[in-house]
């Protein structure tokens, strides 16, 4: 079954053909980074619309590279959530045509579950149950894998995500937009050494995660370090800030991990989502659970981000798990979406 997929949950606009035997034949992806720079964060209404330009492009040049016509097309999936409404609605609205022209089943997936599936895209593929960590976007979740739609959770974030505490804490330091990926470039040249910052719930006995603190300190120290400093020094103190910042997530997110698979007897971790491409973190993973005897997976760098390519494959595995009524699916074609959407809901028989 060839399964064409949309991702529009933000401010990416994703599409991919998966072969449930073949794999991945082809797969496009925009992102909106440069057009929401200017306002320093996504703007819904902004994004849904360079949404609407850019899917039908994109759904071109991915069956073109695949050497598909729409007609070969055998299943349509989509991002029905979380994310922003309105991005949401444009692959949704999109995918759902698709498929109701074509007398296809359109298939709902949840964007957690893709980015959790993703590892599995690339060799070597991590083999069930493992522990996953989810760091996407507003999300930071230690979940129990079993099976494809066989999730438990284990603990999650009780404030903000690792992803938020890498973007709020680069707007203090007025690295701009997107802030994660600018913090972790400058933490390279600075000292994580120099500043003690906080690390909530780092040794408590739960699953759980905390990083709502952190900003708060590193803004206090920041404004501490302003007041009649030297423009050099300032610069070296904004290094060693985005250091100490990074050392202080990665270290929460490598203990906690590390308390999961001890907790669950499993060996296998699997690192998923935008926090996943971090460098550091990815260096610190592999060298604790080198000592563990267990193994870390990661996607690859290109299916970190959202993509399409984790929606059309997410929907393989459920095909193949006989998770998906195509035949009801194919019949009907009224649909919602879900910006908020526990990922436990999504795990039963799409239909």
């Amino acid at each position: 079954m060839r399964i064409l997929g949309f991702e529009s949950s933000c401010d990416e606009t994703g599409v991919a053909v998966v072969d449930t035997r073949q794999g991945l034949l082809a797969h496009a992806l925009h992102s909106q980074v440069a057009m929401h720079e200017h306002y320093g964060g996504v703007v819904p209404e902004l994004a849904s619309r360079d949404h609407i330009q850019r899917v039908i492009p994109l759904t071109r040049q991915v069956l073109a590279e695949a050497g598909l016509a729409l007609g070969d097309i055998d299943a349509v999936a989509y991002t029905a959530g979380p994310g922003l409404a309105g991005a949401l609605l444009v692959g949704a609205s999109v995918a759902q045509s698709v498929a109701w022209a074509l007398g296809l089943p359109a298939i709902p997936i949840h964007h957690l579950e893709g980015h959790l599936l993703s590892p599995l895209l690339a060799e070597p593929r991590p083999e069930f149950p493992f522990v996953a960590l989810l760091v996407s976007g507003g999300h930071t979740q230690l979940m129990r894998v079993d099976g494809v739609g066989q999730y438990t959770l284990l603990g999650e974030t009780l404030d903000d995500a690792a992803g938020e505490a890498f973007d709020k804490t680069a707007k203090l330091l007025g690295l701009g937009y997107p802030g994660g990926p600018a913090l972790s470039r400058l933490a390279e040249q600075g000292d994580a050494s120099r500043f003690k910052l906080p690390r909530p719930k780092l040794h408590s006995d739960d699953l759980d995660f905390s990083f709502s603190g952190l900003k708060t300190a590193v803004l206090v120290q920041w404004q501490k370090q302003q007041q009649g400093g030297e423009s050099e020094a300032l610069a070296q103190t904004r290094a060693d800030l985005a250091a100490a910042t990074e050392a202080a997530i990665v270290d929460a997110l490598v203990a906690k991990s590390v308390k999961a698979l001890e907790s669950t007897g499993l060996r296998r971790l699997v690192v998923a989502g935008g926090v996943g491409a971090n460098r550091v973190l990815r260096e610190r993973l592999g060298r604790r659970l080198q000592r563990l005897a267990a193994q870390a997976y990661f996607p690859p760098l290109e299916f970190c981000t959202d993509n399409g390519a984790m929606i059309a494959f997410a929907a393989a595995c459920r095909v193949r798990a006989g998770l998906v009524d195509v035949p009801a699916l194919a019949a009907r074609h009224a649909f919602s979406v879900h910006p908020r959407w526990d990922l436990a809901e999504a795990s039963g028989v799409a239909a």
